[in-house]
């Protein structure tokens, strides 16, 4: 977490079934198990596969407070850059915080959709690298795996341990060690 900051806070702008509630889920867990005080929350309309959605990260060393939805982050996750038509997913996001997008794209691409953004982009192209480590495209891990990086908001090792105990059940060993690969890879990517 950066130096100085009470709470850090996390927005994840995707689209209903890429992952950002289990990212956020994971997360969280990761930070609760390096000792601090977490909160994680979604929000979205109707319940439909592709609906934007929204989910919250809040990481802290003291017990946290607040209990509405974030408005001021410190650190934005677009798990679809289609989302970028939406102003909102900047407001409140200054030139020294981070705006990280899922996107094939460039990073001129993204500034020409947010002109009015002067923070640092950070692209990933989570897709193709979830296409050929799942076999699928989700890229809530690798998109874990880059904010991680960027933020150092909790460490990789937390991140893998809990993802492994969250999901190995849940989804068998063969794709949760797919799914740490990916993590991985989005975590080693330069962008």
């Amino acid at each position: 977490m950066k130096i100085g900051k009470d709470i850090y806070e996390i927005i994840f702008f995707a689209r209903a079934g890429q992952g950002a509630k289990s990212a956020a889920e994971v997360l969280a867990q990761a930070a609760l198990s390096e000792g601090k005080y977490i909160q994680a929350f979604p929000s979205y309309g109707p319940s439909r596969s592709g609906a934007p959605t929204e989910s919250y990260v809040r990481i802290a060393y003291q017990p946290i407070r607040l209990h509405e939805p974030i408005i001021d982050p410190d650190t934005v996750v677009v798990l679809d850059d289609t989302l970028l038509k939406n102003k909102n997913i900047i407001q409140n996001l200054d030139e020294e915080e981070d705006l990280i997008v899922n996107t094939r794209q460039d990073k001129d691409f993204v500034q020409r959709m947010l002109p009015d953004f002067k923070g640092n982009i950070k692209i990933i192209n989570a897709n193709e690298i979830a296409k050929d480590v799942l076999g699928q495209i989700k890229p809530n891990g690798i998109m874990l795996g880059q904010l991680i990086k960027v933020t150092e908001v909790v460490k990789l090792e937390s991140l893998l341990n809990q993802f492994k105990k969250i999901f190995e059940a849940k989804i068998g060993k063969t794709m949760t060690e797919k799914n740490l690969i990916a993590i991985q890879k989005g975590y080693d990517y330069l962008s």
